[in-house]
């Protein structure tokens, strides 16, 4: 009868609502002493996780949240705490999964009692809380926390690829495209798994991927550029109008990389119109990236109407709030999508952007022993996501120019990567727990966060040759191989992260001097050639040799371009034409698996 009675609010509707109130709940904090306030005072947590950017967010607080008998019930057992999502990565990390507006309730002791996904109306959150009082027991939304016991193999078995491989394909939708039915949007991991396989020569696999990249160009604004968030009811073109930095930087990425595989013209153009709002709307004074953009003017102009209006008629009425955080997170992503930008359209002013967005978090984020914190001032961490964002970004600043000091900053975040890793398996996500109780006393653990320490450090392994680096990717692969069998979603990104540690990237050195015109049309034309799994170094003598000496380059008197790929060294390339061919060749090789 317990679980009954708690997972009751899900159906619960009153046929009247009281009229809302002027003013909503006073809300706490997010901090250390949180718990034990509501301990001594026998009160509920009510968790609010949101977003400023978020829609049904804005919607909640001016319905549910205003609603009389919702804030009676709030005061007489919750202590209400609302959190931006955006700034807190510990809280969003560990509740991603239920979206935003993210609605969790805690016993006084810190265990969790519901979760629930999405906007509340207030008659439903007036049930919750009323069942909540009624009795405390841990609803259906909680479910039973699991322990990963990392495996002995750093790889996947072939029956767990072949598992993974058939849940990933059967999430996709052939009709309209995407992975998923009701939200429509492009998967990172799903679209980096195609374009890799469509690399690789597989037919349906670039269908998909290039059926996705079609329809998503829906999703991006024909006036101002940039990408809304998703679309819903299982269509493209009924979008949610945030634009959110994770989204862009995805996406300006993946255009980018499309079209270096098939040089089709919208796709190039998508990446512009993506490029394009972000150098116009969420590039600070500074240099530095903002986090995003309201899906709404305000509470009565939503982005269904405004997102309608043209140029003049949007600024007459007004700007959407931008967020002006300066996160590092979100600027390493930001870094790494234009980076990829600049590798096919070689526009030396995108490249610019890129690195004084670099330098700026250098300046303003690091943290002494190479690793970077959240932003000015951070509630917790530091957090892992944020010196993995800016790690990546480094390593695809000195792809796209060669220089080492991108290199060398780039090892500097592994090395600081390595101290979130758990002896007992994984890394975890903070370096300090939410809370001193409950759930919230053990940092969380990410299976997302896992695929990409094992795919960065994986790339760090390929450019240093170093074995510290190969046992950090091989530690989070050990991970991910247990929680492929637990996990019921599918994870592509487990396959991507089991691919890249074995087999080799596809691997291009321009050699000659950095200041010689023909060595840097080599690397423009290397930069720009497909290989979404790439590592490309530039080799000017007179800077010494590279840090992994894996392949000795001679120097030939005159630049030229070296591809080796699947354990096989090409003949030196001096001209666009025979390295193009001589990249294509190797492509076309299956790769071997270590």
């Amino acid at each position: 009868m317990k679980l009954i009675r708690i997972a009751a609010f899900v159906l619960a509707a009153f046929a009247a609502s009281p009229s809302p109130a002027a003013d909503g709940p006073k809300w706490s904090e997010w901090n250390d002493d949180l718990f034990a306030r509501a301990q001594a005072e026998q009160r509920f947590v009510i968790l609010d996780l949101e977003a400023v950017w978020c829609h049904w967010c804005h919607v909640m607080e001016k319905t549910t949240y205003a609603d009389t008998k919702v804030r009676e019930l709030l005061a007489e057992k919750y202590l209400p705490v609302r959190v931006d999502q955006d700034a807190n990565p510990d809280l969003s990390s560990r509740y991603g999964d239920w979206g935003w507006p993210a609605t969790i309730v805690f016993g006084p002791d810190g265990t969790e009692i519901a979760k629930i996904r999405g906007y509340i109306e207030p008659e439903r959150m007036q049930a919750l809380l009323k069942a909540i009082i009624d009795d405390p027991t841990p609803g259906p939304s909680v479910g039973e926390a699991f322990e990963v016991k990392p495996s002995t193999s750093a790889f996947l078995d072939k029956e767990q690829r072949a598992a993974l491989t058939k849940n990933v394909d059967e999430s996709y939708e052939e009709k309209l495209g995407g992975w998923g039915e009701n939200q429509k949007y492009i998967d990172a991991d799903s679209m980096d798994l195609a374009i890799s396989r469509a690399e690789a020569g597989d037919a349906i696999a670039a269908k998909r991927a290039r059926q996705t990249l079609d329809a998503a160009i829906a999703l991006i604004d024909p006036v101002w550029g940039g990408v809304y968030q998703y679309s819903e009811g299982g269509s493209w073109t009924r979008a949610h109008f945030e634009k959110i930095m994770s989204f862009q930087a995805q996406y300006l990425r993946q255009y980018s990389q499309a079209y270096a595989l098939w040089k089709d013209p919208k796709h190039l153009a998508a990446a512009r119109n993506i490029e394009r709002y972000l150098a116009q709307f969420l590039t600070s004074p500074e240099g530095a990236f903002y986090v995003s953009q309201d899906a709404d003017l305000d509470h009565d102009t939503d982005g269904h109407q405004y997102y309608a209006l043209s140029d003049r008629e949007r600024r007459k009425l007004g700007m959407p709030r931008i967020d002006k955080n300066l996160y590092a997170r979100e600027n390493g992503w930001a870094i790494s999508g234009l980076s990829a930008y600049y590798n096919v359209s070689n526009d030396a002013k995108v490249l610019a952007n890129a690195e004084r967005a670099a330098k700026w978090v250098i300046d303003n984020r690091a943290l002494p022993d190479g690793g970077f914190r959240h932003g000015e001032k951070d509630r917790g961490g530091p957090f892992i996501g944020d010196t993995l964002a800016m790690g990546q970004a480094f390593l695809d600043l000195y792809a796209s120019t060669g220089n080492r000091d991108w290199l060398a900053a780039a090892a500097k975040a592994g090395d600081f990567v390595a101290t979130f890793r758990d002896e007992a398996g994984g890394f975890v996500t903070s370096k300090t727990a939410e809370g001193k109780t409950g759930v919230l006393a053990k940092p969380a653990k990410l299976i997302e966060d896992q695929v990409q320490v094992a795919r960065f450090m994986n790339l760090l392994d390929r450019y240093f040759g170093n074995d510290a680096y190969r046992e950090q990717a091989a530690h989070a692969m050990r991970y991910l191989a247990s929680a492929a069998s637990t996990m019921m979603r599918p994870l592509p990104g487990i396959l991507l992260a089991d691919e890249e540690l074995a087999v080799e990237p596809t691997h291009m050195t321009i050699v000659g001097h950095k200041d010689d015109a023909r060595a840097k049309s080599l690397h423009a034309l290397a930069r720009a050639l497909p290989a979404r799994y790439k590592r490309l170094e530039w080799l000017d003598l007179r800077e010494g040799k590279l840090p992994n000496p894996d392949v000795e380059y001679p120097d030939l008197g005159e630049p030229a371009a070296f591809a080796c790929s699947n354990r096989i060294c090409s003949f030196p390339s001096f001209n666009a034409e025979e390295l193009r061919a001589t990249v294509a060749q190797m492509a076309k090789l299956k790769p071997a698996r270590g």
